[in-house]
């Protein structure tokens, strides 16, 4: 979200869009005394961040659900800190969706959906895959033990061989 220190869009990098891509809309614009980077469609306005962060801090979850968000919530500095794994795995499962639909062009919104539901489906611990891993794990299992117990037959036979 544009973080000051933290974003890679620099002037060197804009000059790397216009030779290498074809995307107008993000090349520099030269005026009389200074160089503009036009802002990018995804990227929002500083009241639009805002709405999103005081969002975050108004967000309440049950008990074991997620830590309380709230408290990560840097309003001055528009900022998240201290995010747990969980909290970013709430935060792209869920929320992410939910934040920006209002406020995104409805392509990009589309796209962070589609990454949400992605994510959604790899973290995902339905009845069906924990039936399929039991069903593998009890397959290794016996396919271990019928090894076990050939190599021990094999190895009782080689001793009784050797007496």
């Amino acid at each position: 979200m544009d973080v000051k220190g933290k974003t890679k869009d620099n002037i060197k990098a804009r000059l790397d869009t216009t030779l290498f891509y074809n995307r107008k809309n993000l090349e520099l614009v030269c005026d009389e005394s200074r160089v503009a980077k036009p802002r990018a469609s995804f990227v929002l306005e500083k009241n639009a961040q805002l709405l999103v962060y005081k969002w975050l801090k108004s967000l309440r979850f049950p008990d074991g659900h997620a830590s309380n968000i709230s408290r990560l919530v840097n309003m001055e500095e528009c900022r998240l800190n201290g995010m747990k794994s969980h909290d970013c795995h709430m935060f792209m499962q869920t929320l992410i969706s939910l934040a920006f639909h209002d406020l995104l062009p409805k392509g990009i919104w589309d796209a962070l959906t589609e990454i949400s539901h992605f994510f959604s489906d790899i973290c995902s611990n339905n009845s069906i895959s924990r039936k399929r891993l039991r069903t593998r794990r009890m397959l290794r299992l016996r396919y271990v033990r019928l090894i076990l117990l050939r190599r021990s037959q094999h190895l009782s036979r080689t001793i009784s061989n050797l007496i």
